[in-house]
């Protein structure tokens, strides 16, 4: 009996609640972890970022052969979060001679002093400032436009944007006496501008429509006319009564097809401006704004006009809000990045980046991968063929690129993206780099934004 139990008890042991095919039951190996990728989430910030190029500006106009704007004015923008200006030079004793020396010394110094303040400026030539005085005729544009010429091919790295000007009081392309509002004159004027200017500035017009006659379209450009360099790919718009009645004082002729226009348009050209006493309802509230500005994609506004308006933004907690919108706001969210490669080998970059402002960045840049030595400190930088205007609002974008590391000796390294002015001038200047809207990655001192990743090459 004793030797029937143990038979049973060994057959119980096999058999008992086993598979039907008498197989014991073995637990499934886990998957293999792939230790070699370094998968990243990022942290947004929501702290007011200065960045080149955008924002809220201020407006500081000057007189014929008047004074330079100060080192102390420019170096206080800082302390605002300001990086551009408007500056407007009215050329009210010129209209019937050249400009001076002293005039043309005026502008070349402006230039210069913002280039040391880290400063740029959104341009303007104007003639008058009062609906009841004159401008100049065509000839004298013309011929102003040639003498400003070396002057602004030499200083284009402090020029963010121009503003057409020239024609009829405040040079805002109204209240002509030279008969400078016809089509043939305000096209004459445009082109002279666009020829005169490096290829790398944009040049704004006051309204839609006047784009449109100029070039004889209505349909707006794509990318393949956008991001390249002829006249119709460098005309954007500005809006000098934005928010103040629901044509914004005759900007718009057919106030919806025109906005899906520019709306279209501003993924490659530049809206901006400031706004003016609305007229008869509020129509600047905080919601109106943010919808207008995230559809017509504004990179910047005037700090200094129309007051109401910046107050009520103001009172009711917005304007910090525009303060980070204004233009663009881009920021990483992911990376998946190898931990070790081999010397002279590639290296994959993959990260995901977003846009958080309401407008794409609009000037070309130089894009490189940074290593730094977490040994002694040494940089190597690889330039990459990222495009950072295609970063736009709304969109979630992926830079992948392909990045041969050859020349660069083994050992541990930061990786860094740095994005900087593609002036030579300025590419070393981290005041013009684009800092990202990420918590803990900017390096203010080189102007490099840190991808919390340390990659060995063996």
């Amino acid at each position: 009996m004793k030797h029937k139990l143990i038979y049973l008890l060994i057959l119980c042991t096999i058999g008992c609640g086993g598979e039907s095919n008498g197989e014991v039951p073995v637990d499934p190996e886990p998957e293999p972890v792939d230790n070699s990728i370094s998968n990243i989430t990022y942290t947004a910030s929501y702290e007011v970022i200065s960045n080149p190029e955008r924002g809220f500006m201020h407006h500081w106009a000057v007189e014929s052969e008047g004074m330079p704007v100060s080192m102390a004015m420019l170096n206080s923008l800082k302390n605002e979060k300001v990086t551009i200006i408007n500056r407007i030079y009215y050329l009210d004793a010129f209209k019937d001679a050249d400009l001076s020396q002293a005039e043309l010394d005026l502008i070349t110094t402006d230039f210069e002093r913002m280039r040391t303040a880290g400063i740029k400026c959104i341009l303007r030539f104007a003639y008058n400032s009062d609906q009841n005085e004159t401008d100049a005729p065509l000839s004298r544009v013309i011929s102003h436009l040639d003498q400003l010429k070396p002057i602004l091919t030499d200083n284009y790295d402090v020029i963010a944007f121009v503003q057409a000007g020239f024609i009829g009081s405040w040079g805002e392309w109204y209240y002509t006496t030279n008969n400078l509002t016809t089509l043939e004159n305000k096209t004459a004027v445009l082109n002279k501008l666009l020829e005169v200017l490096p290829k790398e500035i944009k040049v704004q017009v006051r309204t839609p429509l006047y784009k449109q006659e100029i070039f004889n379209y209505s349909t707006a450009m794509n990318a393949t006319v956008g991001y390249g360099d002829s006249y119709i790919a460098r005309v954007g718009f500005h809006n000098d009564c934005f928010l103040a009645s629901p044509d914004d004082y005759g900007t718009y002729q057919n106030i919806t097809i025109e906005k899906d226009y520019i709306s279209k348009e501003a993924l490659f050209v530049p809206t901006g401006g400031e706004t003016c006493p609305p007229s008869g309802v509020p129509t600047a509230s905080c919601t109106t704004a943010d919808t207008e500005m995230a559809l017509l994609k504004w990179t910047y506004l005037n700090l200094d006009y129309y007051g109401p308006v910046l107050q009520e933004w103001r009172n009711n907690d917005c304007f910090e809000d525009f303060q980070r919108e204004l233009g663009y706001r881009l920021l990483l969210k992911t990376a998946s990045l190898k931990k070790e490669v081999k010397a002279n080998g590639n290296f994959d970059l993959d990260l995901v980046m977003d846009n958080a402002g309401f407008a794409p960045v609009y000037n070309k840049k130089n894009a490189s991968l940074i290593l730094k030595s977490t040994n002694d400190g040494t940089i190597h930088s690889k330039s990459l063929d990222f495009d950072v205007r295609k970063v736009v609002p709304g969109a979630e974008y992926d830079l992948t690129e392909t990045v041969n590391l050859s020349g660069i000796p083994a050992g541990s390294y930061t990786l860094y993206l740095k994005i900087e002015d593609a002036s030579p001038s300025l590419k070393d200047r981290p005041e013009y780099s684009i800092q990202l809207a990420n918590s803990g990655t900017w390096e203010a001192s080189t102007g490099m934004n840190e991808l919390l990743h340390t990659l060995i090459i063996n």
